[in-house]
């Protein structure tokens, strides 16, 4: 299936082009982002003394390194869906949306600047500067006419439902 893509526009600024990720694009940064968490699992794993049993802990402690959660809510009524994403910190240039019938996929990288000071660092917290978020859609959508809007750190997707298809009854003309 074809993806379309969609433009984010913010309030009282102009509207901004999304980034379109090709198929093949978007196979390799997920494989890239893979390795990396594996890897990263990997250091855990032996930072522990390599004690077993603890994959999953590992694996999603790597995960939430590399990767900002992605909250959603996905509302439906009789002719659209709409997608709320929580995306704070992330501008509609950095974020990637991509829009299959039954398909949504936002992405985004930010960069950011480190400052060093010359203090002893007591208590420090990172976020990460990636996030990924796929979802299967509840009903196939209209992806030429999908809007987007980022206000306030929260990314609104409007998706009209594709037209559905019309059952016509075949009669047979007597002979």
């Amino acid at each position: 299936m074809k993806k379309k893509s969609v433009a984010i526009t913010q309030p009282e600024k102009k509207a901004a082009p999304m980034k379109l990720l090709p198929g093949s694009d978007l196979f390799d940064r997920i494989q890239e982002l893979s390795t990396s968490i594996a890897r990263r699992a990997f250091e855990i794993f032996e930072g522990r003394g390599r004690a077993l049993g603890h994959d999953l802990e590992n694996w999603l402690r790597a995960e939430s390194e590399f990767l900002h959660p992605v909250h959603l809510a996905v509302a439906e009524s009789d002719d659209a869906l709409t997608v709320r994403a929580e995306v704070p910190g992330f501008s509609a240039k950095e974020l990637e949306v991509g829009v299959e019938p039954h398909r949504l996929t936002i992405s985004g990288k930010r960069e950011t600047s480190g400052e060093h000071t010359s203090k002893k660092t007591i208590y420090t917290e990172q976020c990460s500067n990636q996030i990924f978020r796929a979802i299967d859609l509840p009903a196939e959508v209209d992806t030429s006419k999908v809007t987007a809007t980022l206000k306030d750190g929260v990314l609104e997707l409007s998706m009209p439902k594709a037209a559905k298809v019309q059952k016509v009854r075949v009669e047979e003309k007597p002979a």
